[in-house]
């Protein structure tokens, strides 16, 4: 630590030039050593920044809207850590360059100053131990309100040791880029003789284009494709039981123009799987039919117009625009369908369905929404039109209901498929979309315009005439009124980062914290600048880790929103008490073909 005082302290973090003051190591140490010395000016801390980066710290432990073990929440401290020292170095260079600077009791004597830089790291430390505590407690509270294994204190300690070594991390590297900056200001000031401040900025400048270049063009680009390649090795592989079906009614089976063997992963396991004729019969009563499962995968076809007309000639060969439901289904990125959701269809059309889906990436939800969002839209957009453009040209009375199921980001796969909800009712028979991600552009608009004083988290839009919005199989069908056909129907936990995840939590509050909470949150949640966007950011990687009815793992639900969307013929509170015991006793794998 240097000597100065808080505010010289804060000074030497931001100033441009000359370079901050090392510790009084002696003349040899710093003739003979100038790489340590310069090392260890990377682990200088500046006191006012300890208190800010606590602070930060503190905020990062109070609970956000799942569970989190010890090691996110290390993840999440060191980085909400990082940032509060960042933004107390810079309100201490303010300070003292307005406010202390000129004033001749400034910096105090070292009396008053080294009680200070004791106390400064003890306090720091004691506070951080006590809200640790106190954040062990909360997801013990939060994991009951989930019915998950909760956490436990001395555990939970170890996040501090973790969330000192990241933000140590973040802050040298700061300091290296900020040394890099002065060091290329003084090679533009000595060799082109630019003036100082104007090298200063053009050092600036110059590095920050160089950062860019590596993330953006090299680290984000090589990593994309290493990430793409290694996901379209696993597209080759077949889930342990999924095995080529052998009824016509399959894509992938060996009468389809869709060979099993180009379907990818998710496509095998999709027409491998699903509820037999048979086991439909037992499962209702009723004679029941061979449900139509119809897929495409990336390499069914060359190109996108190709796989559509794979998908077309599949719905044609099945008949599947002869069956009572047709049900278009905009998949994830690797082309998963959610086996719960595919199951309730076949049960409540008792197998007289057809699902149609097509992959249309090599990866995963969370890739394909961080790097190539507009991908899922073009995608559902192009199987939607196809399919409904090829229904329009059957007869009238006799084609099947056309309905749309999406999940996560199929949902905003499906979105892109329409202008507005006026497309919608034009288009389809119903919509149920399950976990919608914060950035659709049609839930953001209908989320925004709704009735007044209805929350964020249950939104009421036009009295529920069309779309209504409900966070569990109970709060359907929502609003009391009149619910027109065709019907639109979200469904989004109150604890699902998905739904709530936005770039703007970073900076503003948003409704959905500044309202009660929902079922599945905790009232002590707070919003806190940046801190917040990073805790629900880590929430993001074990969103449907937590039990069902939570977080972005939604189980059965999804039955209680098709039957409200549908409206099967005759169908009763019994029917659906009784199609929720088969989807339980299923949860969990899809059954191979026959």
């Amino acid at each position: 630590m240097t000597d100065s005082g808080v505010g010289r302290e804060a000074v030497a973090e931001l100033r441009e030039d000359p370079q901050p003051p090392t510790p009084a190591v002696g003349p040899r140490f710093d003739q003979r050593h100038p790489f340590a010395v310069w090392a260890w000016s990377l682990l200088r801390l500046d006191f006012t920044g300890i208190a800010f980066g606590t602070l930060f710290f503190c905020w990062s432990l109070t609970p956000s809207l799942l569970p989190r073990d010890w090691l996110y929440q290390g993840l999440i401290g060191g980085i909400s850590a990082a940032i509060g020292y960042a933004a107390g170095t810079a309100i201490g260079w303010l300070v003292y360059e307005f406010g202390l600077a000129r004033r001749p009791w400034w910096p105090p004597s070292d009396r008053v100053l080294v009680p200070v830089k004791v106390a400064v790291p003890v306090l720091s430390v004691i506070a951080a131990v006590i809200m640790l505590v106190y954040s062990a407690g909360w997801q013990r509270e939060l994991s009951t309100l989930m019915t998950a294994e909760g956490t436990t204190t001395t555990g939970y300690i170890r996040t501090l040791g973790l969330s000192v070594l990241v933000a140590a991390a973040l802050i040298s590297l700061w300091r290296v880029l900020r040394d890099l900056v002065r060091w290329v200001a003084r090679q533009l000031n000595r060799w082109l003789k630019i003036p100082r401040p104007a090298a200063s900025a053009s050092g600036f400048a110059v590095v920050l284009v160089l950062v860019f270049m590596l993330v953006d063009g090299i680290l984000l680009r090589v990593g994309y494709a290493a990430v793409n390649s290694a996901f379209s090795l696993q597209n080759n592989e077949t889930r342990p039981g999924a095995v080529q079906p052998m009824l016509p009614e399959k894509s992938g089976s060996p009468m389809s123009a869709a060979p099993w063997d180009t379907l990818g992963f998710e496509g095998r396991n999709f027409v491998s799987g699903g509820i037999h004729a048979d086991d439909l019969a037992a499962a209702t009563g009723r004679p029941a039919k061979e449900p139509i499962r119809v897929y495409a995968g990336l390499e069914s076809a060359d190109d996108a117009d190709a796989r559509m007309n794979v998908v077309l000639d599949e719905l044609e060969r099945t008949g599947a625009f002869e069956r009572k439901t047709l049900v278009v289904v905009p998949t994830t990125g690797t082309g998963w369908v959610n086996p719960t959701a595919a199951q309730t269809i076949e049960l409540v059309a008792n197998g007289d369905s057809a699902l149609v889906a097509a992959q249309y990436s090599y990866l995963p939800s969370w890739v394909s929404f961080l790097a190539d969002r507009g991908k899922a839209a073009v995608a559902g957009r192009a199987l939607i039109d196809a399919v409904h453009e090829r229904w329009l040209t059957k007869p009238e009375a006799t084609r099947p209901r056309l309905y749309v199921y999406g999940e996560s980001l199929g949902t905003q796969a499906g979105e892109g498929a329409f202008d507005g909800l006026a497309d919608i009712r034009e288009t389809v028979d119903g919509v149920l979309w399950v976990g919608p991600p914060n950035s659709n552009p049609l839930w953001q608009a209908l989320t925004r315009r709704r009735d007044p004083g209805t929350p964020e988290v249950q939104p009421v839009y036009a009295d529920g005439l069309v779309v209504r919005f409900a966070d569990d199989g109970g709060s359907i069908p929502g609003a009391p009124g009149p619910w027109l056909e065709p019907r639109v129907l979200y469904i989004q936990h109150p604890s699902d980062p998905v739904v709530w995840w936005s770039t703007d939590l970073a900076f503003q509050r948003p409704d959905w914290l500044s309202e009660p909470p929902g079922f599945d949150r905790l009232p002590s949640m707070k919003w806190f600048p940046f801190v917040t966007f990073w805790q629900v950011s880590a929430d993001l990687a074990n969103a449907a880790g937590v039990p069902d009815g939570h977080g972005h793992n939604y189980g059965t639900t999804i039955l209680d929103g098709w039957v409200a969307v549908t409206r099967p013929d005759g169908w009763t509170s019994a029917d659906t008490d009784r199609v929720r015991v088969v989807l339980e006793a299923l949860r969990g794998h899809d059954g191979p073909e026959k």
